[in-house]
């Protein structure tokens, strides 16, 4: 699948929705990103039943203060609408593979009951 461009007009559309959304912050100046970005293909066309999207962080500044980007890339794993893994820094493409399983193996039942007991 090719990846999402996300914006703020449909980034909570997209990542508020059922099943795992990476997100990957990124600028067109930001040389690791530029090599991350084949990484980043690849492994969507590997996985068709995750939502692969990306943020321009130069054209949707106000997504990147959202998020407290501060250093890209950044990738982000959401699944079922929560924020799972957020991390700077490009993968090597075994490390984005392992993220993707361990988003994959995650009880989100356990994650929002977590979640809960730490908002009290």
């Amino acid at each position: 699948m090719a990846t999402v461009e996300l914006t703020t007009a449909n980034f909570d559309q997209v990542t508020e929705s059922d099943g795992i959304v990476l997100v990957d912050f990124w600028a067109e100046w930001c040389g690791p990103c530029k090599r991350f970005a084949p990484v980043y293909e690849r492994s969507s066309d590997k996985h068709p039943e995750i939502t692969f999207g990306k943020v321009d962080t130069e054209a949707q500044q106000g997504l990147a203060a959202k998020f407290d980007i501060r250093s890209i890339p950044t990738i982000m794993a959401i699944r079922d609408g929560v924020i799972v893994f957020a991390q700077p820094g490009a993968l090597p493409e075994s490390a984005l593979e392992n993220l993707i399983e361990q988003v994959q193996a995650l009880d989100m039942d356990d994650v929002r009951k977590k979640l809960a007991e730490h908002n009290h």
